[in-house]
């Protein structure tokens, strides 16, 4: 599934050919716009009112409250317009990570725990975070479902763990 990708900068690209391949690379990312191997992603929903201070706030708590570093972060993964929100980019910006967005149609497709007909009805799929972060794991693992708060969202999954040759399942 492939995403428009944008820098914590705000510069955007196309996931697996665009401009910004080289700095996806190096952020941990694949050539493929997919995180390496292991590496989380944080979905991230956020309403027109929300706060800068409020997203990154809930992002750190998610992080903080399942025991995981923020430094694995590799990106954060959003629904397609989101991405330029000064909230998610001022997250972004403190995380140092890049931001990939997927259309609502894209996010509709992935299976979740916790689906919302009332975001479904607003913004065209029944979630954001929880979508987003797994569509951007390449079929990885929801390790934090998503956690509110009064205008923002998040989601935290891991990529899938890639076997070495002679490693049992």
């Amino acid at each position: 599934m492939r995403g428009a990708v944008r820098a914590p900068d705000g510069g955007a690209g196309l996931a697996g050919g665009g401009p910004t391949d080289a700095g996806l690379i190096g952020a941990g990312l694949t050539d493929g716009g997919l995180p390496g191997a292991g590496a989380l992603v944080v979905g991230v929903g956020v309403r027109a009112t929300t706060a800068e201070t409020e997203l990154l706030e809930l992002i750190r708590r998610t992080l903080a409250g399942a025991g995981l570093p923020a430094d694995a972060v590799r990106a954060l993964a959003t629904l397609t317009g989101k991405g330029g929100h000064p909230a998610v980019r001022a997250a972004a910006s403190a995380l140092g990570v890049p931001v990939v967005e997927y259309p609502a149609e894209a996010l509709a497709a992935v299976p979740v725990p916790n689906p919302s007909g009332t975001v479904g009805e607003a913004v065209g799929t029944v979630s954001v975070a929880e979508a987003a972060a797994l569509a951007a794991t390449g079929g990885g693992e929801l390790l934090v479902p998503k956690r509110k708060t009064a205008s923002a969202t998040a989601a935290v999954a891991r990529t899938p763990h890639h076997r070495n040759a002679g490693e049992h399942p």
